[in-house]
């Protein structure tokens, strides 16, 4: 029987949920990255990601035209003043492929600069 009183054992199941479920989405994140690596090689998973934004304009989510001076075209940044489906493509367009990558893009060199500098000091020390 358990022999540690009530809050040792919320604690010890608590632990145990944490570091399985934190094992186990290790182990899944790995995997991915290995099976886009290995499997996807021309790096399949951007490509999708971008294609989805790309076509929702061709499916009416959103629009594509002419830019401001006529000479090239892009998405009809216009249109959003308009209709509120451009206006939502927009607004999502912006947050995931504009805020949402940086974020991660900042995060994750952040992380990595102060991992290395870390690991310098912890070196220099020895």
């Amino acid at each position: 029987r358990w022999l540690y009183g009530k809050q040792i054992c919320l604690f010890y199941a608590f632990c145990g949920v944490l570091f399985g479920i934190c094992s186990l989405s290790t182990l899944t994140l790995l995997s991915t990255v290995c099976c886009l690596k290995i499997c996807f090689p021309a790096y399949a998973c951007a490509w999708t990601y971008a294609a989805i934004f790309a076509c929702s304009p061709l499916a009416h989510w959103g629009e594509y035209g002419e830019e401001p001076y006529g000479t090239a075209c892009c998405i009809d940044w216009r249109s959003t003043n308009e209709n509120t489906v451009a206006m939502s493509y927009t607004v999502v367009l912006f947050v995931f492929c504009f805020i949402l990558p940086c974020g991660v893009i900042v995060t994750s060199y952040s992380l990595i600069l102060i991992t290395v500098k870390e690991s310098r000091k912890a070196v220099e020390q020895h």
